[in-house]
């Protein structure tokens, strides 16, 4: 996850020097995930039928590509494109093909156990390495330049693939059936009416959760330029690595209290939570800084907290013998998500401003985030209405 974000960390300067408009880095930020949910579909899927670490190995290799690209090559709008599209197919062949390689192992270890706990820190473990990739990005870019941050992040991919090879078990466990459908047939996962349901919140969910990621440093970096004569303490890119960082116990915690009371309303509590918290961000960047920032802080936590639970929740609603399909789904519509998030709130900056020029008033940033709030609030109705009649 190490070249994750450099590009929304570094957002800022890339608007400057390549004269980008919101729209514009809207589109590079969201083409990350168009790549992914592009390939999502395929290599997820083949997880069913081959070993999952070979798909997750390959993909891993894509993503330092990725990077070594961006350090190289790339250099405006287009080229950014290409890199950013490539490094969300890596991401694709690596986030959940690795989720169902640790899925396939606990439940050869322990069959029919509750592994939730384990994938809520898997899945916290996406916002630590992109709490890393925030930091390093805007460390990086602050010692040497731009370039040099991309350059660092293609170490990451490949410590992943050496920790791979050395530290998993030389063979995959076998899988329990295999599916009787062709590779993409999704048929069987779209008709199970409780995997869809967190198929839906997911994808609500990641529309907030990459607007976010992809636009606090830009909001962060506005909100200490309308009181210059605060002391800001760290970067913008320290601040956002430390939201994502509280991305890890949020998760974990929001699947404990999803154990106690239940999933669907633990995920209904927390996500309205964010939605309310929506609501209000963006109109109080005028405020003094540290307010801002721990209600950045607040936010973060409330968008994460249900992360775990919702991802849990696929995987043990997926049919017999479509779990890799059931994933597959997740991530391509799921992420479908996550590329129209970062994308829509570049919109909805430009379109909220009485210039043109999103990003310059106060308000431009307030409906952006009320946007996120409304999106993430139908979560609590796609449970409600597909998945009502099962028991959580």
């Amino acid at each position: 996850m190490l070249g994750a974000v450099t590009f929304p960390a570094l957002l800022p300067q890339f608007i400057e020097i390549w004269h980008l408009s919101k729209t514009d880095a809207g589109w590079i930020n969201g083409i990350y995930y168009a790549g992914y949910l592009l390939a999502v579909p395929v290599l997820v899927s083949l997880t069913d039928r081959v070993a999952p670490r070979r798909i997750y190995l390959i993909s891993l290799a894509i993503s330092a590509v990725s990077s070594l690209g961006f350090a190289t090559v790339t250099d405006g709008f287009w080229t950014a494109m290409v890199f950013r599209a490539l490094g969300g197919i890596g991401l694709a062949g690596s986030y959940m093909p690795g989720l169902k390689l640790l899925s396939d192992y606990l439940e050869h270890l322990s069959p029919g156990r509750d592994n939730s706990r384990a994938i809520a820190f898997y899945t916290s473990s996406f916002g630590i390495g992109t709490s890393l990739s925030f930091f390093v990005a805007g460390e990086a870019a602050r010692v040497w330049d731009w370039q040099t941050a991309f350059a660092i992040t293609v170490a990451g991919p490949l410590l992943a693939i050496v920790l791979s090879i050395v530290l998993l078990p030389r063979k995959d466990p076998l899988p329990n059936s295999v599916p009787s459908t062709h590779l993409l047939d999704f048929r069987p996962v779209l008709r199970c009416k409780p995997a869809m349901a967190y198929v839906l919140a997911y994808t609500v969910h990641n529309f907030e959760l990459f607007a976010y990621r992809s636009w606090m440093v830009a909001f962060l970096v506005y909100a200490a330029s309308i009181n210059p004569d605060q002391g800001t303490i760290l970067a913008a890119t320290t601040w956002a690595a430390i939201a994502n960082l509280l991305g890890l116990p949020a998760s974990v915690l929001g699947n404990e209290l999803s154990r106690r009371i239940g999933r669907h309303r633990a995920i209904t509590i927390i996500t309205l939570s964010s939605a309310m918290l929506a609501c209000v961000l963006g109109f109080t960047a005028e405020l003094p800084f540290w307010i801002v920032v721990g209600l950045v802080l607040v936010y973060g936590l409330t968008i994460t907290g249900e992360s775990s639970s919702v991802t849990a929740g696929v995987v043990g609603a997926a049919p017999e013998g479509y779990r890799g399909a059931t994933m597959a789904v997740h991530s391509c519509i799921g992420f479908s998500g996550a590329f129209a998030g970062p994308l829509m709130f570049g919109v909805a900056l430009d379109l909220s401003s009485a210039t043109g020029v999103g990003g310059e008033t106060t308000a431009s940033w307030g409906w952006a985030f009320v946007l996120c709030g409304g999106v993430v609030a139908l979560s609590p109705l796609f449970l409600l209405v597909l998945g009502k009649n099962r028991r959580e």
